[in-house]
């Protein structure tokens, strides 16, 4: 079981990382990421089956330079620097996985993988850096 998601643990950078989190959770996340100070950035999987279409929608939604490589090393290198978006820290929300995950099982595990990475890499900056992944979106 995860923490509570909080402001103040969103702040810590230490404790960055990938998380789960179920759907009805997302918009808590977004309001204690808001309350910390960060930049929080939401990316909408739903329907997201390739490698190319994923890193295209994490490009469009973190505003990548044009020079962004389209593949695992050049989301590396832009997730380590976001100089472009300047912040105190960063939180993405990843929504509607479950797709992904079905039909592209392998690129799901490496992009959880350079999202690790990154957040090891902002750590050493004690600049928060979080990733949180929810599948399918609930209805209402």
């Amino acid at each position: 079981m995860n923490p509570p998601v909080t402001p103040q643990l969103l702040r810590d950078a230490a404790a960055g990382g990938v998380i789960e989190v179920a759907p009805g959770d997302t918009e808590r996340v977004l309001e204690a990421a808001a309350a910390a100070g960060l930049c929080s950035v939401r990316i909408d999987l739903a329907g997201c089956r390739s490698k190319a279409e994923l890193l295209a929608r994490i490009a469009d939604a973190l505003e990548f330079p044009w020079w962004f490589g389209q593949n695992w090393d050049a989301l590396a290198d832009c997730l380590g620097d976001l100089e472009w978006l300047p912040a105190a820290g960063y939180v993405l929300l990843l929504e509607g996985a479950d797709d992904l995950r079905r039909a592209a099982a392998h690129d799901y595990a490496t992009v959880t993988e350079v999202f690790a990475a990154a957040a090891r890499g902002w750590r050493e900056h004690n600049t928060p850096f979080w990733v949180f992944i929810s599948g399918a979106k609930e209805s209402t």
